[in-house]
């Protein structure tokens, strides 16, 4: 009942400033007052005033707040135990890092294996073969080698 009785005296007052700014010609800021006055009146005849004073004043539903922030704190603890359980940061990091790294070799046209995967039993049977050496001519950088990775990018993505 005072809820309500406050609500109307808010509108009042509201509808009077906006009485007093039409008179002085400002007829949109009257128009825009006159909408935010009238706003408590329309809570009021809803009953949304009504429920929200119920809810206030109930120490169920204060104590139905509380459960849930409880459910909410127990859920996100344990969430981050299971994060930290299982692998440390820096390992995490790592394994970022490595898949980052993984990705196309400059000299390839393939997506280059990493040491967890195999193509197959041919694969495995296979054995890794000495690289050759590079020439002395070779480790000097040719103007064409300076843009080999950003081959590696455009193959990569099929360009």
């Amino acid at each position: 009942m005072l809820a309500e009785t406050i609500c109307s005296a808010v509108s009042a007052a509201g509808l009077g400033i906006a009485a007093v700014t039409a008179y002085r010609k400002r007829f949109l800021t009257a128009t825009r007052i006159a909408a935010y006055s009238l706003v408590p009146v329309g809570l009021v005849l809803t009953g949304v005033v009504e429920w929200a004073a119920g809810i206030a004043f109930k120490p169920s539903v204060w104590l139905g707040f509380g459960v849930l922030g409880l459910s909410w704190l127990l859920f996100m603890t344990t969430r981050a135990i299971e994060r930290r359980g299982t692998t440390t940061r820096a390992e995490r990091k790592a394994a970022r890092a490595a898949g980052r790294n993984e990705a196309v070799a400059p000299a390839a046209s393939a997506p280059s294996l990493g040491a967890g995967g195999t193509a197959g039993p041919a694969a495995s049977a296979a054995k890794p073969q000495a690289q050759p050496k590079p020439k002395k001519k070779q480790e000097a950088a040719t103007p064409g080698d300076d843009f080999s990775d950003i081959e590696a990018i455009l193959k990569k993505h099929g360009i």
